[in-house]
């Protein structure tokens, strides 16, 4: 009995120390990252602030209501381009920490999957830049009282944009979990299909939830989130569950060629 304790007790730390191991090269993969950009810092906030800038009247800019706001903003978005460029390793890291414990199908899926999240968050936040920060910026600009000058300040912005970008980034996962769903038997993609309504009213009011409260930046996001979920139901349909049809197929074939 002492004997299974130990041995359970000696896994138990190995699996720590492992997991330390890969926290710790996911913080240094990060720091890395932030210690290349720091010194394009400024330059990065001015890709940062560009859409704001362009759709700002003439004669309008931003503004520092913070002493330190000029130094320690920059470096603060240059942190987040930082974490952002790391994901595909920090997904990695979570990967290899777990690929023990799965099966030889399970590998084989986790691969694409990591991928698939990592090139569609990146989507995600490019969708944003593009096409809704223009958008919504023109609006709230010409929306503004007259007498009333926009001047917005330079760390709100930052929060601002940060928190679309992180809710375009993971609306744009909706493919993958719709696929995952279908992969683990959850549900599958005639039930998803029955349920297109609900969906629908559901990625609404994911849009109203992680979204500044107006109209345009709720649907830019509400779209994308609906056709998403059409592009999964399609994958899971097409290449899912006509690669589970194909095996029974082989299976049968090796059974005729063996008898």
């Amino acid at each position: 009995m002492s004997q299974k304790h130990s041995i359970a007790e000696g896994t138990l730390v190995s699996h720590l120390l492992e997991l330390r191991d890969r926290l710790l090269r996911a913080i240094l993969a990060v720091l890395v990252v932030f210690i290349c950009l720091a010194p394009f810092a400024n330059e990065l906030y001015v890709i940062l602030a560009k859409p704001l800038m362009s759709a700002l009247p003439e004669g309008n800019s931003m503004i520092s209501t913070e002493p330190h706001g000029p130094f320690f903003v920059p470096f603060k978005f240059a942190f987040a381009c930082a974490f952002a460029l790391a994901v595909p390793y920090l997904l990695y890291q979570m990967w290899a920490f777990v690929a023990p414990g799965l099966y030889s199908h399970e590998k084989r899926m986790v691969i694409p999957i990591l991928l698939s999240s990592s090139l569609l968050f990146y989507l995600g936040i490019v969708f944003a830049y593009f096409a809704v920060f223009p958008i919504i910026f023109t609006f709230f600009a010409n929306s503004a009282p007259e007498g009333v000058q926009v001047m917005t300040d330079i760390n709100a912005y930052f929060g601002f944009v940060v928190k679309l970008f992180f809710a375009f980034g993971l609306a744009f996962e909706v493919p993958v979990a719709t696929v995952i769903f279908v992969k683990l038997g959850i549900t599958t993609p005639d039930k998803l299909s029955t349920k297109r309504p609900y969906i629908i009213i559901a990625a609404f009011v994911v849009g109203m939830l992680m979204t500044p409260p107006d109209i345009f930046s709720q649907t830019l996001l509400a779209v994308p989130v609906w056709l998403l979920f059409e592009l999964g139901l399609w994958c899971s349909r097409y290449f899912i569950v006509a690669k589970e049809e194909e095996e029974p197929d082989e299976d049968e074939a090796l059974s005729t060629s063996d008898s």
